[in-house]
């Protein structure tokens, strides 16, 4: 339960879901209710690419800018909008592009410096946002009006060919590593990579899962191809995490989505699925949009994040909404609970990552709710959404803990 404010939110939720059904609410009720459980459920959003996207907009975290992260229009999250929406704990994405994966270094010094950017915010806003790395700190967080911001890290170069630099990241707040990105790197294959270079984890990557499972790193597999899932599947002796994946079920070429197989197997591994919005992840049409406006910027000799191009971008998007919507994700949740059951979902939005291409209704921080009022609609129970807005990831988290607790006592006993 979040910290005792909105007491007026409150009773109105209650008296709506005491003496009304969700069917006989009005839409501004059934409005005021999804909100009012925002409000008082903790919402965790395992990936929001915020550090990378300040990076791309030349900002550097200083007192001069600390109000950018208080209230701004540039991306989709700032403190005053994850308070409207319910935010609680978006993870902040430690993201490496692959370009990075053949720099010296494995990406690492691009990595201190996208954490360093999120330890500024807290330092520089400490009444706003909080350092978290244990579900109870984002509870403690949440009860002072606090924001969490955990990290985890898109992309496992800068682990480099050196297990100890995981206790590194680890001691520095990262608290899950997405293994690999677009391409092969030393952990592992990539879904969006043909090479299949260890048709699967590498023999280094095996014992990157391993060591993750021993310091309590949660292994996150969204991103890597069949065989490397399959594998982590058997090997880790924690659940894992797929932080922003969606359901292949709805968009057969998205390689980056889960198979129905896959997503029955997280399942029974105990592990939870945290929905992506990306359009092209969410449905198939998606993609043919998306390349029709790649071929009119290459047209026009426009590039993204660039002042005429975002521009561009911005009222094409505007002209051609497409057929994503919030009702879209609701589908692919609904999708996870048909196969694994409503304790292995939760939310992985994508924010700030995407270049503002999101489902019409999911726009930024802000719309938790709706999402939320959709699943209402659809027969879900108050303790089903509370799974979903982070009980699920929460008990994954927790159970990671525990084993890794259990893995260093067994370590002591050997000795």
């Amino acid at each position: 339960m979040k910290y005792l404010c909105l007491l007026a939110l409150t009773i109105f939720g209650i008296q709506c879901s005491s003496k009304k059904s969700v069917t006989e609410m009005s839409e501004e009720e059934l409005k005021s209710y999804a909100h009012e459980l925002a409000q008082r459920f903790i919402i965790a959003d395992g990936h929001v690419d915020l550090p990378y996207m300040l990076v791309e907009k030349n900002v550097v975290v200083s007192p001069a800018t600390k109000d950018t992260l208080v209230s701004t229009t540039m991306g989709e999250f700032d403190f005053e909008r994850s308070r409207k929406g319910g935010l609680d704990a978006p993870f902040m994405s430690i993201y490496i592009p692959v370009k990075f994966q053949q720099a010296p270094g494995y990406g690492i010094s691009l990595a201190d410096s996208l954490m360093d950017q999120v330890d500024n915010i807290i330092r520089l806003l400490p009444e706003k946002f909080a350092a978290a790395k244990t579900p109870e700190d984002i509870d403690q967080n949440a009860r002072q009006g606090k924001v969490s911001l955990p990290m985890g890290m898109e992309n496992g170069s800068p682990v480099g060919t050196d297990l100890n630099r995981l206790q590194y990241l680890f001691d520095r707040g990262i608290r899950y590593i997405t293994l690999t990105h677009n391409r092969d790197n030393q952990i592992c294959d990539a879904s969006n990579d043909t090479t299949h270079t260890w048709n699967g984890l590498s023999p280094f990557g095996r014992d990157v899962v391993a060591e993750m499972n021993r310091l309590g790193m949660m292994v996150d597999i969204s991103h890597v191809d069949d065989s490397t899932f399959y594998q982590v599947m058997k090997l880790s002796k924690a659940p894992a995490i797929a932080s922003h994946s969606s359901c292949r079920h709805f968009a057969p070429k998205a390689k980056r989505d889960l198979s129905d197989d896959m997503i029955k197997t997280i399942g029974e591994q105990g592990g939870v699925i945290m929905i992506n919005y990306y359009p092209n992840f969410l449905d198939s049409t998606a993609s043919v949009l998306s390349a029709e406006l790649d071929r009119r910027l290459k047209e026009k000799g426009l590039e993204e994040n660039t002042p005429e191009g975002d521009a561009f971008i911005k009222k094409f998007r505007q002209e051609n909404p497409g057929s994503v919507t919030v009702e879209t994700v609701a589908n692919h949740i609904d999708h996870i609970r048909k196969i694994a059951g409503i304790n292995h979902i939760g939310i992985g939005s994508d924010y700030d990552g995407v270049g503002g291409n999101l489902p019409r209704g999911l726009e930024d921080v802000t719309t938790y709710p709706t999402l939320i009022a959709s699943l209402l609609k659809r027969g879900y129970s108050e303790e089903d959404i509370e799974k979903i807005c982070s009980g699920n990831l929460f008990r994954v988290w927790n159970k990671v803990i525990s084993v890794s607790d259990s893995l260093r006592k067994e370590s002591v006993t050997k000795l």
